[in-house]
């Protein structure tokens, strides 16, 4: 009876339960030492955006050119997380990587040698390049090496590394740069990027390597992805700084990015073998996966943004105050972790999204009763519920996205999905500035109409600040003038970081409206285990 039910497919009363599928040791270490390389790539995004001034002192470098320490090592990283996807097919996971954790370490070791702005700018840029395969890499790896019943454990891990790196990234660099120096943002990556170099090239054996795809490689494609990517990530970070398209940069590299991008579709389609198969996007659960993954790069990268600018500007912190008023989301991050892997077993994955995108509205809704005097004790709910809502958001979209395609697929759809998290930043930041400039204008004109002579607390508060300065002497109106105006504007910035915070909560609350519309994925494929 019981051969009898085997072979009919049915389990038997005698037969013991089937085990679940398993993955030797010695893959999963190799697959942790890929996560922290991975760690290492993102972190280093944000690690300078808390110490700015002090590479900036320490190069000679204007305030023009410091910010492309950051740009140059965003534009490079866009431009590789698609590339990986057909350079992981070409090389194998393990060269892949062990070629981008071993240039990413010796771009560290040179950006820390950097002795002036145009070095540590060419350095980043080709350290964002390199290291940039690794992210896309590890997200393959997880969803092709371990077979769907290890997701609930595997995906919270790269969710928590994916959106904790970013997170921490100013608190590390802060406490780096107060501690030791600048330089330090760089060489703590030597050691740990050594390690994972050399255990990736002993360990890693999860596919061979196919050459026979440069025959049919897509030069063409790789240029007009660079310039079509590149140019747009140049436009997103330098356009609401320079308004737009009146500045002459902008303009040029806009249209540069829009023939790149005419011309990356159009290879796309058309190529034997294109720099990018687009074709994932013909999946409903990856698009729907990529989408989300796209505002949730707004959330990430934009809330990253917006704390320490308030906390910089507003309250006038040191860098190491902001990473320590930033630590709150991390550690929740790291607690919820293992939360949301549970979860993910018991609920549809679109509660687990309702959940966390209810999460980061509630977060972003109580700051927009900000003020001047808010510091760590009022963000402190706020951030809180940001760390808990990215982490609940976080898993169910990676597994919406890569969880239901064939492992063929993954490699290049992980390249994808990585670069719409990273274009949501992009253009998140780019909306968050425009909005901020706009919004500080509007608020400093209506203040301005209101502190006049004709309102008397204006005019009795500029006398009391008058008489407050009297020991200047004939100075003291002018220094009560300055004084009250610094007020003003003040005042206007913090009116409009809350504006800015009430759009980021109608658009968390618009994104649980759409989730009853979206199907419940089906059951991830076989097939984990991945072989040779």
């Amino acid at each position: 009876m019981a051969a009898s039910a085997a072979v009919a497919g049915k389990p038997s009363a005698s037969m013991p339960a089937a085990k679940p599928a398993s993955v030797d040791r010695r893959r999963t270490f190799a697959f942790f030492c890929m996560v922290f390389g991975m760690f290492m790539a993102i972190l280093d995004i944000q690690i300078v955006s808390a110490s700015l001034a002090e590479i900036q002192a320490g190069l000679s470098a204007s305030s023009d050119e410091i910010s492309w320490v950051q740009t140059s090592y965003l534009i490079a990283e866009v431009i590789m997380i698609p590339l990986s996807g057909t350079l992981s097919r070409v090389l194998s996971t393990r060269w892949m990587f062990v070629i981008s954790a071993g240039g990413f370490t010796l771009m560290s070791l040179m950006c820390a040698m950097s002795s002036s702005i145009n070095e540590m700018i060419l350095w980043r840029a080709l350290q964002g390049f390199i290291g940039g395969g690794m992210i896309p890499t590890v997200f393959a790896s997880a969803f092709t090496i371990f077979p769907p019943e290890k997701r609930p454990v595997i995906s919270p891990i790269i969710g928590l590394v994916a959106t904790l790196a970013p997170t921490v990234g100013p608190t590390i660099g802060g406490y780096l740069t107060e501690l030791f120096s600048w330089h330090w943002l760089f060489l703590v990556n030597i050691v740990p990027g050594i390690f994972v170099t050399i255990s990736t090239y002993l360990l890693v054996d999860f596919d061979e390597p196919n050459l026979d795809l440069l025959k049919s490689f897509d030069w063409a494609g790789l240029g007009f992805m660079a310039a079509f990517l590149g140019a747009l990530e140049y436009v997103l970070e330098e356009g609401p700084n320079n308004d737009w398209f009146q500045d002459h940069t902008v303009a040029i590299l806009a249209v540069v990015g829009a023939v790149g991008a005419i011309g990356f579709f159009y290879r796309a389609f058309t190529a034997k073998q294109p720099i990018v198969d687009l074709r994932a996007f013909t999946d409903r659960n990856f698009l729907a996966g990529s989408s989300f993954s796209f505002v949730m790069g707004i959330g990430l990268y934009g809330l990253t943004y917006l704390y320490p600018l308030y906390l910089g500007r507003v309250r006038g912190y040191s860098s190491l105050q902001i990473g320590e008023t930033m630590f709150v989301s991390g550690v929740f991050m790291f607690l919820t972790a293992p939360i949301a892997g549970r979860l993910s077993r018991i609920l549809d994955p679109r509660v687990m999204m309702a959940i966390g995108f209810g999460s980061f509205a509630l977060g972003t809704w109580l700051i927009t009763g900000l003020t001047k005097d808010w510091d760590f004790w009022e963000l402190f709910v706020p951030q809180i519920l940001r760390g808990v809502g990215l982490m609940i958001c976080m898993v169910p979209i990676n597994n919406i996205a890569l969880g239901t395609l064939p492992p063929e697929r993954i490699k290049n759809a992980s390249g994808l999905y990585n670069l719409t998290r990273n274009l949501g930043g992009a253009v998140g930041l780019a909306l968050i500035n425009t909005i901020l400039n706009n919004r500080l204008d509007l608020h400093l004109q209506r203040l301005h109409d209101s502190v006049n002579w004709a309102r008397s607390t204006a005019v009795e508060t500029l006398d009391a600040m008058t008489r407050s300065y009297q020991s200047l002497g004939s100075d003291a109106s002018t220094a009560a003038i300055k004084t009250m105006t610094k007020m003003v504007r003040q005042q206007a910035m913090v009116m409009s970081f809350a504006d800015v915070f009430y759009l980021l909560t109608f658009l968390f609350l618009a994104l649980m409206a759409v989730l009853p519309f979206i199907k419940r994925p089906k059951a991830a494929p076989s097939g984990g285990g991945g072989g040779h």
